[in-house]
């Protein structure tokens, strides 16, 4: 499909010549610019959160700026239903956040802001169903790498036909500098990041959230529909969990807690979400009618232990390999990624929609779930082809690849920081499925691969589908190893595996009916040009009655 550049920032067909003048119609009573678009996010059968940020005009100072909000049936703006008071303030970056009431369900709504006579950007965004529901379109997203490449698939989100929401799994934003991962890119120079150097301060934080989304593409989706999010490690820091992160050294970047606290205040201000919780706990639900209740778990902030390490975990004091007491940690029960309230939590949220009679309960899930046991690519390839391959790859590249190759053999997880790092508190979730008799889909990102798994207890019960999306642009691993068979190995190598795609760029398309539920991996053709296609790389059903994952395409 050829993305048609017009419709760039106008997701709802009014053209981006209008929805450019809407937004840049000032006078001399104009109190600032808007350059980070419009949002909406969280939406109930009766509310949703608008967002936006107004710039100040140099010279402003800390007083707040008063505004409002104008929200309409129709994407002309000519049938008000509500107008709601505003105001930007300093000590929230000047970003603006109304959560609106009173609404309808299932109803489309269109909405601006006004301060004096500036006039953002018009948004859309549609409640969700009370009652009786054929249908529901999600698209899944999650890893944008703002330097890795241009954000095309955000921009073919914004194009959809239909989308009712887009469910962002996390890494929305990363932590790294310019000079750090992805700033080798052949677009980095094209994709100034701001600040240039790694994230730390408020400031910082603050800064990094208004570069993503001074980003038209990202805009463009934003404005297209309602967003439901969580956070992944990149928010905050990488491989981030409740007492630290592999990326903080507090010798040089300070307290863990005051750093994790700054990205947080400046996520809960950027980003079209509820707040009212504790600001770790983002768990949350949403019931679209009898169809869904989407269920948004949190697995980084509130209770994840320290991840395992194999140079560390792995090699005993003699430094040879102690498999057994590797194993012996690995499973211990004590390890954690909700911990016991959430887990409470979730099960009374998939008892009570199963109680309700809803068809599916689908888990917004920052992680891979399924088992990933270490692909044997040398196996796949042939000796011959596969040391031809690994004397032509940087070092940090090469290590891991072999060692995969070598640990196929044993059952330990070709990664960690997943579930698979988790196998005990993984099979707790399970137990929640079976007792409330679930028909669970669990979605998945952080990985930057598309997958399609079966997922089974210890006792090899299927239990549930997963549907991974692949990231935005972050790379994936078949970007450090082109052409190696590396979705094939993984395949072969586990049985929960139906497919894995490491190289493509993109999101699913998520569709519920009554009858099945459809993933459609939707790959973007490039992230180093702005014109792109799209194509579908794999489509794949399930069914509640639980007979597991088909391939359609």
């Amino acid at each position: 499909m050829r993305i048609d550049r017009r419709r760039l920032l106008a997701g709802f067909g009014l053209g981006a010549g209008a929805i450019a003048g809407r937004a840049g119609a000032h006078d001399g009573h104009a109190m600032g610019a808007f350059k980070h678009g419009v949002a909406s996010g969280d939406p109930l059968q009766d509310r949703m959160i608008f967002w936006t940020r107004l710039t100040p005009h140099d010279g402003h100072g800390l007083e707040d700026i008063e505004g409002d909000l104008r929200i309409a049936t129709d994407a002309q703006l000519g049938k008000i239903v509500k107008t709601v008071k505003v105001a930007a303030a300093a000590d929230r970056d000047w970003t603006v956040k109304a959560d609106v009431t009173g609404l309808k369900p299932g109803v489309e709504y269109f909405y601006q802001f006004h301060f004096g006579k500036t006039a953002s950007p018009i948004g859309r965004g549609r409640t969700l169903p009370n009652g009786k529901t054929s249908d529901v379109v999600l698209a899944v997203a999650s890893c944008s790498l703002f330097v890795q490449g241009y954000f095309n698939a955000y921009q073919a989100i914004a194009e959809m036909d239909r989308v009712d929401a887009v469910l962002h799994l996390g890494d929305y934003i990363y932590e790294y500098g310019a000079d750090g991962y992805g700033g080798d890119s052949p677009v980095a120079k094209d994709r100034p990041l701001d600040p240039p150097h790694e994230i730390v301060t408020l400031a910082d934080y603050r800064r990094r959230h208004a570069c993503y989304k001074a980003d038209p593409q990202l805009q463009a989706a934003h404005a297209r529909a309602p967003w439901i999010v969580v956070w992944d490690d990149h928010e905050t820091v990488n491989d981030a969990w409740m007492g630290g992160a592999e990326n903080h050294t507090p010798a040089t970047e300070g307290d863990w807690a005051t750093r994790k606290a700054a990205a947080l205040k400046a996520y809960f201000e950027w980003m079209p979400i509820r707040e009212g919780k504790a600001p770790e706990a983002i768990n949350r639900s949403f019931r679209f009618g009898d169809l869904a209740t989407v269920i948004m778990t949190e697995t980084r902030l509130t209770a994840r232990n320290l991840p395992l390490d194999l140079e560390k975990d792995l090699v005993g004091p003699d430094g040879k390999p102690d498999f057994r007491g590797f194993y012996a940690k690995l499973k211990d029960p004590g390890r954690t990624l909700m911990g016991p309230a959430q887990e409470a939590w979730l099960g009374d949220e998939l008892k009570r929609s199963v109680g309700a009679g809803e068809t599916w309960q689908v888990i917004g899930n920052q992680i891979v779930m399924g088992r990933v046991m270490n692909p044997n690519i040398k196996a796949k390839m042939g000796e011959q082809a596969f040391n031809a391959m690994l004397a032509k790859l940087p070092d940090f590249v090469a290590k891991p690849v072999a060692m995969s190759s070598q640990l196929s053999f044993t059952d330990i997880p070709v990664n960690l920081d997943q579930w698979d790092g988790y196998p005990a508190a993984r099979e707790r979730v399970y137990d929640l499925f079976k007792a409330a008799k679930a028909r669970p889909i669990v979605l998945a990102g952080d990985s930057h691969s598309f997958w399609a798994n079966e997922l089974h207890d210890n006792a090899g019960q299927y239990l549930a589908a997963e549907f991974g999306t692949t990231g935005v642009t972050s790379p994936g691993f078949a970007d450090l190893i082109p052409g190696a068979p590396l979705g094939e190995a993984l395949v072969d190598r586990n049985k929960e595996v139906k497919f894995a795609d490491s190289a493509s760029k993109g999101f699913v398309k998520l569709t519920l009916t009554k009858d099945k539920a459809t993933a459609e991996m939707v790959a973007v053709s490039t992230i180093q040009a702005r014109e792109f296609d799209t194509k579908t790389v794999a489509t794949f059903t399930v069914k509640p009655e639980g007979s597991g994952v088909s391939r359609l395409s």
